[in-house]
């Protein structure tokens, strides 16, 4: 037996209910309001011989009258007989990525990861193996750093991702990460890293050195770094990973001496502090988008990335500006632009820049040398609040597994920090260093993935459906629509406790909605295109697939439910509820 329930643009009601004939439990679902029309709900029953009037479902209204079968006004019910999908058809109908079909088959539902997980790709993972066994153990998205490499590396690697998609069956996402232009250091000479011991002495020069270069010597980029700072000066180094304490002033060199060691990186950010204040007039002149950036920008795009990540946004107007040159450059691209937020100018202007933007990612390494340390923690939960209540994705990022880079086990106050940006329902968490350059990248990758499932078992079981105000974010009466019917259906999905929520999507905006919605049960989008599956993969919740299919929901639903049968991946009796961007509808029913 199968069950749809279908609106058609009701009329404003406070809750109708819901139940099946003869049981005396039911549900009560908030209904949508559409002024302006002639509205209709439609229920359909689908059996094996014709329809069964004395087994029929019933639609309650709010004050308990009952509607009877016909077509009626907006709170009455027309009962009519749908038909059973075919058993026929070729599973190759369907694209999913590999792993998640074999944890649908193997574990279920239920089981599935939630939360996306995001690589960072250097030296340790730039190989198609490596690439694969970052794919297989739950990467979503693979990041490159404009800051380190070159743009030639960069495509090799970018190669190597879509070619693992095609060859093996995946999505992976390519997101591509901006220098920015803030004061950074150099390359340390091509090393990997350097180890600063604590009381060595270190010289940050503007000078260009040759090679070899003088031993503890860094090279700036900023031609006005040694005017800027002063003796006593603490400098801050990635974020505070390393601190120095300035001692000397010679021409172009500035002497440092290290008063907290820690692993140097080519090119990590540098901010100074002086008398307990961030030392920011330099930085605060400097442009979001350097000349560099620019060039990457287009590379970027002629390469054809999923998402382009700004480092240092200051402005909404720099997002702004940015999208109106991507869609300038490549006609019909969606590059979806994400903005770091790691400054305090982006959280002074924290609303503006994240509705500008697809995205934002919590970059807490530099903005914690930005802001004291112990404001960080509400200034993430902050900003995966904002995000989600304006329907963007946020992403937490930076020094998650920081041990892992030389220890194969995390501490476990970093499997806590993990386990609260879970909590937190951020839709993606971010490896940096761990799987750039660390010694156990694919360790690093399944804490990352056994915590998320663990925590995110443990919300469904307890039942925290947490009380987050969600606002309206529809531009316009259509987009209203869409996001009523979502809401709905996510309540619905938790109340009936269906086994997944199916969503047909050109663009991604229904899917994104229902994954804003945070349901307990997993949600697969169904898009025609591929770019917008891997975008799709970044948000939380979400199970791309990529399908062919048409206005007719009916011959979307057969079509679906015989190709992932035919798969394994779903079986009869399972309970599902669809949505599309197409027909403005919801549909509640079992597989045939």
């Amino acid at each position: 037996m199968s069950r749809s329930l279908q609106f058609f643009t009701p009329s404003r009601a406070p809750y109708f209910t819901l139940h099946k004939l003869p049981s005396t439990s039911y549900t009560r679902f908030p209904v949508i309001n559409f002024p302006s029309k002639k509205h209709y709900i439609t229920i359909t029953k689908s059996l094996s011989s014709d329809l069964d009037a004395a087994s029929s479902q019933v639609l309650d209204s709010g004050n308990g009258q009952t509607g009877v079968s016909g077509v009626l006004s907006a709170d009455n019910v027309v009962a009519v007989q749908s038909h059973a999908p075919s058993e026929s058809g070729a599973a190759a109908g369907i694209e999913v990525d590999a792993v998640t079909e074999a944890e649908l088959k193997e574990n279920g539902f239920r089981s599935t990861r939630r939360t996306k997980l995001i690589c960072t790709i250097g030296p340790a993972t730039c190989g198609f193996e490596q690439l694969e066994a970052l794919a297989v153990g739950g990467m979503n998205v693979a990041r490159i750093n404009m800051c380190h490499g070159t743009r030639e590396w960069h495509q090799m690697v970018i190669e190597r991702v879509r070619r693992l998609n095609e060859e093996k069956g995946f999505a992976v996402a390519i997101m591509m990460d901006t220098e920015g232009s803030e004061i950074h250091m150099g390359d340390l000479g091509g090393a990997a890293s350097v180890k600063a011991e604590d009381g060595e002495i270190w010289t940050f020069s503007v000078r260009a050195f040759g090679t070899p270069r003088p031993e503890r010597t860094i090279n700036v980029n900023y031609d006005g770094f040694a005017e800027d700072v002063k003796v006593g000066d603490e400098l801050l180094v990635d974020g505070g990973m390393v601190r120095f304490e300035v001692i000397e002033k010679i021409g172009p060199d500035v002497k440092c001496r290290c008063t907290d060691p820690g692993l140097l990186l080519p090119r990590a950010n540098l901010t100074f502090w002086r008398d307990g204040s961030l030392v920011r007039e330099r930085n605060a002149m400097l442009p979001t988008i350097s000349s560099k950036d620019w060039l990457d920008i287009d590379f970027g795009i002629a390469e054809g990335v999923d998402f382009i990540a700004i480092s240092f946004v200051k402005s909404a107007e720099v997002i702004k500006h940015l999208k109106s040159y991507i869609a300038a450059r490549s006609r019909g691209s969606d590059i979806a632009v994400i903005a770091k937020i790691e400054s305090i100018d982006s959280l002074k202007n924290l609303e503006e820049i994240i509705q500008a933007s697809d995205g934002a990612m919590v970059a807490r390494g530099d903005l914690g040398a930005q802001i004291p340390l112990e404001q960080v923690p509400s200034a993430q939960q902050k900003i995966v609040q904002l995000c989600r209540q304006l329907n963007k994705p946020v992403i937490v990022a930076s020094q998650l597994l920081e041990s892992m880079i030389e220890y194969p086990t995390p501490t476990r106050a970093e499997v806590a920090d993990v386990s609260e940006a879970v909590r937190q329902r951020a839709d993606a968490l971010m490896l940096s260093g761990e799987s750039a350059m660390g010694q156990y990248p694919d360790k690093a990758l399944a804490v990352l993935r056994s915590v998320s499932v663990r925590i995110e078992k443990w919300w469904r079981e307890e039942k925290r459906h947490e009380a987050m105000v969600l606002p309206d974010v529809g531009t316009s009466f259509a987009d209203s629509i869409s996001e009523e019917i979502c809401n709905s259906a996510a309540k619905m999905a938790n109340n009936l406790e269906v086994d997944a929520l199916f969503v047909y999507t050109k663009t991604g905006h229904m899917a994104s909605l229902l994954s804003r919605c945070r349901p307990d049960c997993p949600i697969f989008a169904f898009t025609t295109t591929t770019s917008v599956r891997r975008r799709l993969n970044l948000q939380w919740g979400l199970i791309p697939f990529r399908l062919g299919f048409s206005d007719d929901m009916e011959s979307n639903l057969n079509k679906t439910f015989s190709l992932l049968k035919a798969r394994g991946m779903i079986k009869s009796g399972d309970l599902v509820i669809a949505v599309s961007d197409m027909l403005q509808s919801i549909q509640v029913m079992n597989v045939p």
